[in-house]
């Protein structure tokens, strides 16, 4: 019986990363990947250029029957009736929006409480967050894209005017992978653009209980509702048969185009994980998600109520620093990775008083959009270059172990917990785990699991099955220490 192969496409913040791989086992066969360039707004085009290129290092996509896009969530891409793009995408890491987040929160809040309301806060900036959470599982944060699409309306009028059509980055790669692009002439196909739940419910005009589109809310912030939005696939529905060319290569009889999502659920996806599994992922981002058989509803909305790509819900906690804070203590100290890491290790913990708040890009969780980092603790005895490292491994540590906290008020149980992402290659950040997250952690073995992730949905694609396949997980070691609460309890003191 001849091989099948699928492809599970990454379009991150930083790469498209392309793994061509076995449909039956999901063992990989052939990868590769294209840098994308810096910044918070981005031409996508350059998307495109990167995934023809990894494309191409992986040996082309002329053999594969079937692919998915797992991708960055949130951002914002817009196109004119010509399916070209209007302006850069705004990224998920763009804060220039911050201010429309609160203007839209104020916005709902505005009227007073209804019959139905009377649990909702008196005051209207709280009661807006609530009746956000209640619509959409999550409040506005400047990562959002309603809070993008707001800027927009509210800072580039004449681009404002031009769009047809808003969709996210993931969403977009995979329309211009099925065939569809800027047209010379007449309109585009901009109904052929699609998502999912996942991917959708990150937006903030989505509601993924009932999954639909909240256009009221997206005319708010945009004011107009003459806008396409993706239809919303699904596995057992949906797929789409692509273009015959795809990076050059020609494909007989079609290849099928899963849904995708958000990188987030397909990391998910392809870590296997389920009802009670949670997954810390330090990229470059911070992101704790757990897998959830009903949606999150926090009404203080520090934890996002997206979905996943199964049918099941995402509640997540997401810190914009991530493994970056790793990239400046080396830059600080001027050591690589693997010093940093025995610095840190030879520094008692704590680190004699000496405590990081890595906020260098301001936060989401908490929700600090204007904060900067600051290093506390500091006096002539204990700023040492090991006492250092070892703050900036804890402040990584204690800011995803903040958002594991924002889980367990949910009542999330937490029955597995994995740690994955560059980050989780420091072998500083993998001996302290354990004991500043305050539970035994598993360690999946490195791989790319929004790639296998995609790749897992386009084979349950392909196989029109009830469920994904059942591919293996590799646990390399389980990391297990008492916990050390001195440490958590010293960040939030002056974390404050």
């Amino acid at each position: 019986m001849s091989q099948i192969l699928i492809a599970g496409i990454d379009t991150s913040t930083q790469s498209t990363k392309v793994r061509v791989t076995d449909a039956d086992s999901g063992a990989l066969v052939r990868f590769g990947q294209a840098k994308h360039p810096d910044g918070t707004s981005v031409d996508p085009d350059s998307w495109w250029k990167a995934f023809l290129e990894a494309s191409k290092q992986a040996g082309g996509l002329d053999d594969v029957s079937a692919l998915a896009v797992g991708g960055q969530q949130h951002g914002m891409v817009v196109l004119d009736h010509q399916g070209r793009v209007v302006r850069d995408a705004l990224l998920w890491n763009d804060t220039r929006s911050a201010p429309n987040a609160e203007e839209l929160i104020r916005q709902l809040g505005a009227a007073g409480k209804g019959a139905d309301e009377q649990e909702l806060s008196d005051d209207p900036v709280a009661r807006g967050r609530q009746r956000w959470v209640r619509a959409v599982g999550s409040s506005p944060v400047a990562s959002l894209t309603i809070t993008k699409v707001a800027w927009l309306a509210a800072n580039e009028p004449e681009h404002a005017s031009k769009v047809a059509a808003v969709c996210l980055p993931h969403d977009w790669l995979s329309w211009r992978i099925a065939g569809h692009g800027p047209v010379e002439r007449g309109n585009a196909d901009l109904g052929a653009i699609f998502t999912d739940r996942s991917d959708a419910s990150g937006t903030g005009y989505f509601d993924s209980v009932h999954n639909r589109y909240r256009m009221d809310l997206f005319e708010m912030a945009f004011h107009r509702r003459d806008v396409v939005l993706p239809r919303i696939s699904k596995v057992e529905d949906s797929s789409v048969i692509a273009d015959p060319a795809i990076a050059g290569a020609s494909i007989p009889g079609g290849c099928i185009i899963a849904p995708g999502g958000g990188d987030n659920a397909m990391a998910s996806l392809g870590l296997n994980m389920g009802v009670g599994d949670v997954s810390i992922s330090l990229g470059t981002s911070g992101v704790v998600a757990a897998v959830s058989s009903v949606p999150a509803e926090d009404m203080t909305a520090s934890v996002t109520g997206f979905a996943d790509c199964t049918g099941h819900w995402l509640p997540l906690a997401c810190t914009i620093n991530g493994s970056r804070i790793l990239d400046a203590g080396c830059k600080a100290l001027g050591v690589g990775y693997d010093e940093l890491a025995r610095l840190a290790l030879s520094a008692r913990p704590g680190a004699d008083g000496l405590a990081l708040i890595p906020y260098f890009d301001g936060e989401r969780t908490p929700n600090r959009p204007d904060a900067k980092a600051a290093l506390h603790g500091m006096t002539l005895l204990n700023l040492s270059r090991e006492n250092m490292a070892r703050a900036f491994v804890e402040g990584l540590l204690c800011s995803q172990r903040d958002c594991l906290e924002l889980l367990g008020r949910l009542g999330v149980t937490i029955r597995r917990l994995l740690l994955i992402g560059g980050g989780s290659r420091s072998l500083a950040v993998r001996e302290l785990s354990s004991e500043i997250l305050g539970m035994d952690v598993m360690l999946p073995h490195a791989d790319e699991y929004v790639a296998i992730g995609a790749a897992r949905q386009a084979s349950w694609a392909l196989s029109r099955s009830s469920e994904p396949p059942e591919w293996p997980l590799t646990i390399d070691r389980r990391l297990s220490s008492p916990a050390d609460e001195r440490v958590y309890r010293q960040y939030v003191q002056y974390r404050g």
